[in-house]
C-alpha cells in the first residue's frame, strides 16, 4: 500500500510530528511505501484560483513548487492521510494550502452526487482518505466538525473510502499507536466509511 502523509503540523509542534512518525513506522512495518510531507518545511504556495490546472494544463498547477509533487503523490497512492492540529474544527493553515492545491485532481466539469453538485473525477482511481486530528483534550463540537470536513473532502476527492480519528496531546504514545492502528485499513482492504 502506498501511503502519502500530509503532516500539517506548524513550527514547534513536536507532538504532531511524533504522530506522523508513529503512523509512518506502522505503515512501513506492514510492508507499505510511505511518503511523508512535512508541509511547513515545503514550498507550497497558496492556490491562485486561476483554474489553469483545469483548462490550460489539465491536472497540473501553474505554480511550479512542491505543491505539484504533493498532488502527484496523492493521486499515485492508495491512502492519503491528512494529519493536522484541529483549528476550530478545521485544518492547519499548512494542510489547508496543500488540500486547496489538490483541486487539480478533479475535473472542472460537474455532476450530481446524492442531489448535490460536485466536480467530475479526472482520474479512474483515487486513494482512500484518513483524517487524523490532534486536539489538547476531547472537544466534541470540534471533533464533529473535523469529521464532517474530512467526509466532505473525501467526497470531493472521490476517495474510495474515508475515516477520521482524533488523538489527544494528553494520550500516551501507546494509546495513540493503538488508535492509529485501528483507523488504518489492512493492506488488502478499504477503510470502512
Amino acid at each position: 500500500m502506498k501511503t502519502t502523509i500530509l503532516n500539517g503540523a506548524l513550527p514547534g509542534d513536536n507532538f504532531t510530528d511524533g504522530v506522523a512518525q508513529i503512523l509512518a513506522e506502522q505503515q512501513a512495518a506492514r510492508g507499505g511505501q510511505v511518503r511523508t510531507w512535512t508541509l511547513r518545511d515545503e514550498k507550497v504556495a497558496y492556490c491562485l484560483g486561476c483554474f489553469e490546472c483545469w483548462t490550460k494544463s489539465p491536472g497540473i498547477c501553474r505554480i511550479d513548487d512542491t505543491g505539484r509533487a504533493i498532488a502527484a503523490s496523492i493521486i499515485a497512492g492508495d491512502l492519503v492521510v491528512y494529519l493536522t492540529p484541529v483549528t476550530f474544527g478545521g485544518y492547519s493553515s499548512a494542510l489547508k494550502k496543500a488540500v486547496d492545491r489538490s483541486i487539480c485532481l478533479v475535473s472542472p466539469f460537474f455532476t450530481q452526487i446524492d442531489g448535490e453538485v460536485h466536480h467530475q473525477p479526472r482520474y479512474r482511481r483515487y486513494p482512500a482518505l484518513l483524517g487524523i486530528g490532534v486536539l489538547p483534550a476531547p472537544q466534541p463540537a470540534q471533533e464533529r466538525i473535523f469529521s464532517t470536513l474530512v467526509g466532505r473532502n473525501a467526497l470531493n476527492l472521490y476517495a474510495r473510502s474515508q475515516r477520521s480519528v482524533i488523538v489527544y496531546r494528553s494520550q500516551p504514545a501507546a494509546e495513540i499507536a493503538k488508535a492509529l492502528r485501528s483507523a488504518l485499513p489492512a493492506s488488502d482492504e478499504r477503510i470502512a466509511a
